[in-house]
């Protein structure tokens, strides 16, 4: 659906909850396109998603009346309300920041309010994206690893992706629970004595005076980790279709942080990558067995080592400035105020 026929279709009565609604009937400061039409990865079938930003009424900020976000699932449109907004974009939330680096024709609101936060978008930017944008697109990535370990045609196969699961997941620990020395928690796979298995994963824990209810959180972490590889069957067609747009997220995603990291900049349309984009989401990355071809995951590998680099060496700070976001968002909402 082209851009056109998009604005007809957001003017027409599916969409009149945005101007029946009573927190965003003339309140929107910025309406956009989200998902893959935002992103430049559409293709015919896909679906119209829109994601907005309304300013807060007077009674939301002065008196007892709150407002978060307006939500219609036929249509898949999200609008925030601007105080739940600013502090998504003060964490760096990914589903929002995109939403301040569309191209100039995906806005279908820009109200003066939206102008104003979108020229400041850099604001914030903080070194917050690695952990945010690499969060996301471990999702992604236990996806992919949940379906390759599903249809991995040996047992020990199956296992090294969980093992790869549980790293990601244990590499996280740091950031959820108490400290622990380095190589406390070692998993690794070895050969099984338990019936069906030629090789199984292993952990070797050693921790003293450890928390126990963070070490609970630990072994929950692992737990969710292993159980998340489902074996059930599955349609396997309709799977390669749903795995290779996830392949494509896992990308898109990591090519979205490095911009932010090395050029301080949001670009949500990927048009450069597009070709590298798409030959994933069409296919052209899988093996007949349903599994990836090795120059996906060096492409992953590679993208994986420059957002780590960037991380550390990035001129972003390691959190926004909180005084200077603050008179941003006093300035937007002495607008929502008067309107």
């Amino acid at each position: 659906m082209n851009l056109e026929n998009i604005r007809k279709l957001v003017a027409g009565p599916d969409y009149d909850f945005l101007r029946e609604n009573e927190h965003l009937n003339g309140r929107i400061m910025l309406l956009a396109l989200g998902g893959s039409h935002a992103y430049g990865t559409n293709i015919e079938t896909s679906d119209v998603d829109v994601r907005g930003v309304a300013l807060d009424r007077r009674t939301d900020l002065l008196g007892l009346s709150h407002f978060e976000q307006a939500e219609d699932r036929k249509t898949d449109t999200t609008v925030y309300g601007f105080r739940k907004m600013a502090s998504l974009l003060l964490a760096c939330n990914p589903n929002t920041i995109e939403m301040l680096g569309c191209k100039p024709e995906h806005y279908l609101v820009l109200t003066e309010a939206g102008h104003l936060l979108r020229n400041n978008r850099k604001l914030f930017l903080s070194r917050r994206a690695a952990n945010t944008f690499g969060g996301y697109a471990s999702q992604q990535l236990r996806r992919l690893e949940n379906y390759l370990a599903r249809n991995a045609p040996a047992q020990s196969e199956r296992e090294g992706y969980i093992l790869k699961s549980m790293e990601r997941t244990a590499a996280d620990f740091s950031h959820k629970f108490s400290p622990m020395e380095l190589g406390s928690v070692h998993l690794y796979t070895a050969p099984s004595s338990r019936e069906g298995f030629e090789k199984e994963v292993f952990a070797d824990i050693n921790l003293s005076h450890y928390p126990a209810r963070d070490l609970a959180g630990v072994l929950t972490d692992l737990s969710k980790a292993i159980n998340s590889f489902d074996i059930n069957h599955r349609n396997r067609k309709k799977d390669e279709v749903h795995l290779n747009k996830h392949a494509m997220h896992l990308i898109r995603l990591l090519l979205t942080c490095l911009d932010i990291l090395e050029k301080e900049e949001i670009i949500t349309c990927r048009e450069a990558d597009l070709p590298l984009l798409m030959g994933i989401r069409q296919g052209e990355y899988m093996q007949e067995d349903g599994s990836f071809r090795p120059e996906f995951f060096e492409i992953l590998s590679d993208l994986e080592k420059r957002v780590e680099y960037a991380k550390e060496n990035t001129s972003l700070p390691t959190e926004s400035n909180q005084d200077r976001v603050e008179e941003l968002v006093m300035e937007i909402n002495e607008m929502a105020i008067r309107t």
